[in-house]
């Protein structure tokens, strides 16, 4: 039987059903079919496994394509789960053995398991049943061992992972995760594919889009770790190490994966991390960029303890904060946050980097790193160290403003988190309590973005403006008494700016209520341009504010919403309203930033009435001692009162209230002197209206300042005058009442004596007429001889230098005020009456002279005549800021009080540089007195020379900025350009009482330190004015010293000075080249006589004497161009400007930081003494014209292309005097220097020519009669020859010229003056020029220098000192012979207009006579065809010769490099 079944075809098994189950068939309806399968399938649920063997043929009907592919939704589902009980009854066989069978059912039940879907369904409960049944009996394994099992997994597992939700219960997804874990772990394999989908899941988008996906797939992933390993290990080595990539979307999120996968199970990468440390080191920067990003967040992820497992991984890692790419020192930088913020064992590692990259040359890098450490700080400011907000307070001053300001917004941003902190520890208030200090020091910076960045962080941070009146004034009392000195004075600085601002737009806002005419737009510039300088970027601020005030002409609304904004009434609250207001009125016009800016600045936001009365309430409490502020503040008090006195002048109108003054009354009787001080400036500074609107008040106000004013305090009775003078409007009757009762407190047993004399003081500097009479008898009769010529008292035994306020003497402290009271009588006066100003400065000079102790008897102590004399010094200072007296000191004086910077007691130099140092910045005091300050270059104590080195620059830039923003400025040129200091400086230097020979080696080593301590700020300030000091220092070389004027020693000692600044200059300027400044110094007429007749070129320093400077010749003098001198000034006979008075304006005169394009290309340089006796040739007939075109215009050079020799022209230049008829002197003798004497030159530049001794005129034109004209080339040259053998052969050329600062090169002054027949010129400044032989260019090659390369250079059109006539091109024949543009070759056409270029190593004003060149052969075919062109055709081959060629060395280095391009090729 066997047999015979095998060869036929199997019958199908007979179906059996359950008892109790009906039979199925493929006739019934779709209701009978359902209520049948119904059944049957609890049946099957109570169905064990041993009763299996008669439902096979059933199994295999169910699973027939009827009931899997059946229409009915309710059918297939029963049908699935009767098959899910068949598996289990089956189990561990299955009745389906045919594998095409298998896969179709396990499809069929994937398909029915995507009901769970909805948890809500009616027929989930099947659902889960029938999941239930799958996961428990495991059929899925079934599939393993099926060829095409990867297919039914990998729809299973798509189908799970896109059906789960947040809505489906624990159990569900367990039963989920139970059905698939095993087809991991007892599979032979996990396809790629398979791989890719549990990957997907975890990796966004999908991620976010299916959070309970995620969660499955991280279940998964850690139930399957050890047999989903291998495969993911694989993956990854494909994917990072040989480069292949699957198709799935996973290929492309490599790193991400990775990451996911460390948080979900770390250990599936134990054989993946190490090839990232390759990939670190990559050549790609973007592979570097993508793990980098991927370590950081692993490195950095709470709990994590990779670093710790993987050291190595760590180390590589750290080397990215130092990777050559920005953008992956970019990335390490931001995640360091989340090392500091979740790996406290990181930190170190992470803070040592951060600290490097602080440094980093990338702004980016930097302000990443600034953003990094405040964006932990501000998470958790304990997790920062100090070293870290060091590095953050440390870019605070970064170069780059985008750091700055990211630096600055984030620290006060923590400190005001921090301060709002109810539960802050005093840990945490200590650790940002200096952010505060910082955030103000910022202020001193002189740009006006950290400005305005400073005044937002105040009124945002610092102060919040949107608090409270109370909260607000609270917070303003707290900030102001905690604050270091040099931040409350940042803050008033910022306070009293705003209120400049103000005052300055008040100003606008009343122009505008003028008429419309010219004036008034006059007057509106200088406003605007003020109020741009205070926003960014002040050239587009400019045009914005002009566009605001065209809107403001128009607009009534906006400048009745300004004004408003002004008022003092004007709350904070409705100065936010205008200020929305005036901003919405402007829409979006370009110009609404810079306006809301300015706004911001002027708006009243932190100040108003009501806050100052809140204000006053803490402030009387600190004063009583009462409260908690008086608790927590130390001087809570005195800190209130300045606050409140800084508040009164920059917001008077907000102590314009009746509670106000009220306050400062009671603070006014308080037993503390400072507070009663404190209180009268107040009122000075409010007061003005008092007494018309609060009489009451003012009634009670009153005869308390007229108590003070009679026994009160000195300082106390000097501010209660004050108030009187601004509150009373009859000042003069008040004062009158109380100086008859100071008249009788002039006794020196008088207890209000000291008090006396500062009060009549005061009252003479207010009402100097009124009391003109008692003054003068008090002054001649009390103070001078009473006072200050008597010593009453013996001196106390003290060999001190300096004495505490305590325990000076009361006689020394009424001299003090004895002195102070005649100065302020004499600045009340501001005249010379009666000589009471030259009388009072020769006393003040006399106590300095005699170092204090005026009459010398010996009875005063060390300590009080330092006072005594630091006290005479002050009072010289103040009065010579008025210039009614400042004309008046003497030279004698002057240097007399110059010597208090040098004086023994530190503290006398200290206080007097500091009193000099206000004079200076007010721009009260001369120029003059800017010199003293040089005198503190010998200085020993080094910190106090470095802050007067900062004196000085402060002063030099504050010069400079006021000649910039004030057009009337330029008039006073001498008086503000910090250039002229120098002149005065010399002069003050020669006069120095150790300087006694101009031999005296020692005290020139002292004098050249105070020069480098004046010159070195102005040299760095600005290098475009190395010509005019060397012509400053020259012309002063020309004169003599006004003071001793006939002083052989003294005028030697001024001339060593000067060229003990002229070593200085060149020492600065290595690689100079001395060019002509467009015009003459200006030196002041009482330090110097008009200039001398010849140019001094003598060095006056001794010959040991060791020079900054080596190369000793560029100390030679430039001769002062007669040319140039002005019309408008005293002109000497050299051309040397000599002013009058010093402030006397000069149009004429350039800032020598500011000389026109066209001179800075000059060069121009010095003669030696040898050099002046080389002969020179004249000029032929037919060149004259020739050169009065081309002098002072081009200098050119031929180029011989067969010799390939640098080669140069000959200085011809002609000039026409102001008097024809002048003599000039007769030629001199062969081989010996002509005298030279001086010549009036007009300021015209015309061109005229000499023969011998007679002045032609340029437009008749007659022959320079020379030995050499009408020869031939080699006659002349032998001429020559035989002249120069006969005058004794010429000097060497190696000592001819003179070494120029620039190796190599020789400086040749530019000829100015007429050419004399005799081989020798010179103009009447005493200027000797001469043109070089032929032999020269073989004597600089005797010099054995390798020249340096030389900047070409070519000249400006429009030169200051060029005309016409220089920019012609010279004509060989006569001057009204010119060159067709056509005819003209293409180098000449080419050029602009009356700009050609030059050689910087060939003379300017040089010609060609005879077409031929110094250092050429005579009689080479090239000159020959030269001379035989027309006029025209020589014209135009000048020009096309006129080209930049150097030196032979640097020639033959060029035909080198052509030699190798044309190899090369």
């Amino acid at each position: 039987m066997p047999k015979a079944k095998s060869k036929l075809v199997p019958r199908p098994p007979k179906v059996i059903y359950p008892s109790g189950c009906k039979e199925l068939s493929e006739e019934l309806n779709k209701e009978e079919l359902v209520k049948r399968l119904k059944n049957l399938a609890k049946v099957f649920t109570e169905v064990g496994q041993d009763d299996n063997d008669d439902y096979v043929g059933l199994a295999l009907f169910l699973a027939s394509d009827f009931f899997l592919s059946h229409p009915s939704k309710d059918v297939r589902l029963l049908v699935a789960c009767c098959i899910a009980d068949i598996f289990r009854i089956f189990a561990p066989e299955a009745p389906y053995t045919h594998p095409g069978q298998l896969k179709e059912i396990f499809l069929f039940l994937v398909q029915q398991l995507r009901g769970l879907q909805d948890p809500e369904a009616p027929l989930f409960k099947r659902y889960f049943y029938l999941l239930e049944n799958l996961a428990w009996v495991k059929s899925f394994n079934i599939c393993i061992e099926l060829d095409e099992n990867q297919e039914i997994f990998c729809s299973l597992f798509k189908m799970v992972f896109s059906i789960i939700n947040d809505k489906h219960q624990a159990k569900v997804k367990n039963f989920m995760l139970d059905m698939m874990c095993p087809l991991i772990t007892e599979a032979d394999a996990v396809s790629q594919e398979l791989l890719d989908i549990i990957l997907i899941n975890i990796i966004e988008p999908h991620k976010s889009q299916n959070k309970e996906a995620y969660n499955l797939a991280r279940d998964l992933i850690r139930r399957t770790s050890n047999a989903i390993e291998p495969y993911i290990q694989a993956f990854f080595n494909n994917s990072l190490v040989l480069g292949k990539r699957s198709e799935s979307e996973v290929s492309g999120h490599i790193y991400r994966l990775i990451y996911e996968l460390n948080n979900i199970q770390p250990s599936v990468l134990l054989a993946v991390l190490p090839q990232l440390e390759f990939k670190l080191k990559s050549n790609d920067e973007n592979e570097r960029k993508s793990v980098t990003k991927l370590l950081a967040r692993m490195f950095s992820d709470p709990n994590s303890d990779l670093a710790s497992q993987n050291k190595p991984l760590w180390l590589c890692y750290l080397g990215r904060f130092n990777d050559i790419s920005v953008a992956v020192r970019t990335i390490c930088v931001a995640h360091s946050q989340h090392f500091l913020v979740n790996q406290p064992l990181l930190i170190k590692d992470v803070t040592e980097m951060l600290q490097q990259r602080t440094h980093d040359k990338e702004e980016s890098v930097r302000c990443e790193v600034v953003q990094t450490i405040l964006a932990a700080a501000k998470k958790d400011l304990n997790c920062v160290s100090t070293e870290l907000l060091e590095c953050v307070k440390e870019r605070t001053l970064d170069k780059m403003s985008k750091v700055r300001s990211s630096a600055l917004m984030g620290l006060a941003q923590i400190y005001k988190n921090i301060m709002k902190m109810p539960d802050a520890t005093p840990d945490q208030v200590t650790k940002v309590a200096w952010i505060r200090n910082k955030v103000l020091h910022t202020y001193y910076q002189n740009n006006v973005e950290d400005r305005i960045l400073v005044e937002k962080i105040l009124n945002t941070s610092l102060v919040p403006y949107s608090a409270e009146p109370e909260e607000r004034m609270k917070t303003l009392f707290y900030l102001y008494a905690q604050l270091d000195e040099h931040a409350v004075k940042a803050l008033n600085e910022l306070l009293k700016y705003q209120y400049s601002i103000r005052c300055t737009v008040r100003q606008l806002l009343e122009l505008h209520r003028c008429a419309d005419t010219e004036e008034r737009a006059k007057a509106m510039l200088p406003k605007i341009n003020q109020l741009a300088r205070c926003l960014r970027e002040p050239t587009k601020a400019q045009d914005h504010l002009k566009k605001f005030n065209q809107i403001l002409v128009k607009d009534i609304r906006i400048r009745q919403l300004l004004s408003k904004l002004l008022s003092g009434e004007c709350t904070c609250k409705a100065a936010e309203i205008h200020v929305k207001e005036i901003m919405t009125k402007m829409g979006t016009s370009n110009t609404l930033y810079s306006v809301k800016v300015l706004l911001e600045r002027i708006a009243p936001l932190l100040i108003d009435r009501v806050a100052i009365s809140a204000l006053m309430k803490f402030v009387d409490d600190a004063v009583r001692g009462l409260g908690e502020i008086t608790d927590e503040l130390r001087n809570a008090s005195e800190a209130g009162m300045k606050l409140l006195m800084t508040l009164s002048f920059v917001f008077p109108g907000a102590f314009h209230t009746e509670t106000a003054f009220e306050y400062l009354i009671t603070f006014l009787r308080h037993e503390d002197e400072t507070v009663a001080e404190l209180t009268l400036q107040i009122f000075a500074n409010t007061g003005q209206g008092l007494q018309e609107d609060f009489p009451n008040i003012y009634s009670s106000l009153l005869p308390v300042l007229q108590s003070m004013v009679k026994i009160g305090t000195p300082r106390q009775a000097k501010h209660a005058i004050k108030c009187i003078a601004v509150l009373c409007k009859n000042k003069e009757a008040i004062f009158g009442q109380v100086f008859e009762h100071l008249k009788r407190s002039l006794d020196f047993e008088s207890a209000n004596f000291e008090t006396a004399l500062v009060s009549i003081g005061h009252i003479a500097q207010l009402c100097p007429q009124e009391f003109a009479v008692d003054l003068k008898g008090i002054v001649a009769r009390f103070i001078v001889k009473e006072v200050l010529m008597q010593d009453r008292s013996e001196p106390l035994d003290n060999e001190d230098s300096w004495c505490p306020d305590h325990m000076v003497s009361d006689e020394t402290i009424a001299k003090i005020q004895g002195m102070k009271l005649i100065m302020r009588w004499l600045l009340g006066l501001k005249s010379n009456q009666s000589n009471l100003g030259i009388s009072t400065l020769r006393m003040l000079h006399t106590n300095i002279a005699h170092e204090g102790d005026l009459m010398e008897r010996g009875k005063v102590n060390k300590p009080e005549m330092a006072r005594l004399r630091l006290a005479a010094g002050s009072c010289i200072l103040k009065l010579v800021q008025e210039s009614c007296y400042a004309e008046l000191i003497t030279h004698e004086q002057f240097q007399g009080l110059a010597v208090l910077i040098n004086d023994p007691c530190y503290e006398v130099r200290v206080r007097f540089a500091q009193k000099l140092h206000r004079g200076l910045m007010n721009l009260r005091l001369p120029l003059q007195y800017l010199a003293i300050l040089s005198l503190a270059g010998q200085e020993p104590v080094k910190e106090f020379k470095a802050q007067i080195k900062q004196f000085l620059i402060g002063n030099i830039n504050k010069r400079r900025e006021y000649m910039k923003q004030h057009s009337a400025a330029q008039a006073k040129t001498y008086s503000l350009l910090p250039e002229y200091v120098l002149p005065y400086t010399i002069h003050l230097l020669a006069h120095d009482s150790d300087f006694e020979s101009y031999e005296d080696k020692p005290v020139l080593l002292n004098l050249r330190d105070c020069l480098l301590f004046v010159m070195d700020p102005l040299i760095k300030s600005d290098n475009h004015t190395f010509n005019f000091y060397k012509k400053l220092f020259d012309a002063i070389k020309q004169t003599a010293d006004a003071q001793e004027p006939k002083d052989e020693d003294t005028n030697k000692k001024l001339y060593a000075v000067c060229d003990l600044a002229i070593d200085i200059l060149m020492s600065k300027a290595p690689h100079f080249i001395l060019k002509d400044y467009p015009a003459n110094p200006m030196l002041p007429s009482k330090l110097f006589t008009a200039p001398n007749l010849n140019v001094n070129t003598k060095v006056y320093l001794p010959k040991d004497f060791p020079l900054l400077n080596k190369k000793k010749a560029s100390m030679q003098a430039i001769p002062v161009s007669p040319k140039l001198t002005a019309a408008t000034d005293t002109k000497n006979n050299t051309g040397i400007k000599v002013s009058a008075r010093e402030n006397k304006p000069n149009n004429a005169m350039k800032s020598p930081g500011k000389t026109k394009e066209g001179t800075k290309g000059r060069k121009t340089n010095t003669v030696t003494e040898e050099s002046k006796r080389s002969e020179s040739r004249s000029p032929r007939k037919s060149d004259r014209k020739e050169n009065e075109k081309v002098q002072n215009k081009t200098s050119t050079k031929l180029h011989s292309p067969a010799r390939q020799k640098q080669t140069k022209l000959t200085d011809f230049a002609t000039k026409r005097t102001k008097n024809d008829k002048q003599n000039l002197r007769q030629s001199p003798r062969k081989g010996k220097d002509a005298p030279l004497t001086p010549t009036k030159t007009s300021s015209k530049s015309s061109s005229q020519l000499v023969n011998g001794g007679r002045l032609q005129s340029a437009n008749k034109t007659t022959p320079v009669k020379s030995k050499f004209v009408g020869k031939s080339p080699q006659r002349r040259d032998s001429d020559r020859k035989r002249i120069d053998n006969e005058s004794g052969g010429s000097p060497s050329p190696a000592k001819r010229f003179k070494t120029s600062p620039i190796k190599g090169t020789r400086q040749v002054v530019k000829n100015l003056s007429p050419v004399l027949s005799s081989g020798s010129s010179s103009d009447k400044s005493g200027i000797a020029v001469r043109s070089s032989p032929r032999k020269r260019q073989a004597g600089e090659k005797s010099l054995n220098k390798k020249p340096l390369p030389i900047k070409r250079t070519r000249m400006a059109r429009g030169s200051q000192n060029s005309t016409d006539e220089d920019n012609i091109i010279p004509s060989p024949s006569s001057t009204n012979s010119s060159v067709s543009p056509r005819k003209q070759s293409k180098v000449v056409t080419d050029m602009p207009k009356k700009a050609y270029p030059i050689r910087s190593n060939v003379r300017r004003s040089a010609s060609i006579p005879n077409g031929t060149s110094d250092g050429e052969e005579e009689g080479t075919p090239e000159t020959v065809a030269v001379t035989s062109m027309s006029p025209k055709k020589r014209a135009a081959a000048l020009a096309k010769a006129i080209e930049t060629v150097g030196t032979e060395e640097e020639e033959e280095e060029l035909n080198i490099k052509r030699r190798i391009r044309k190899r090369k090729r």
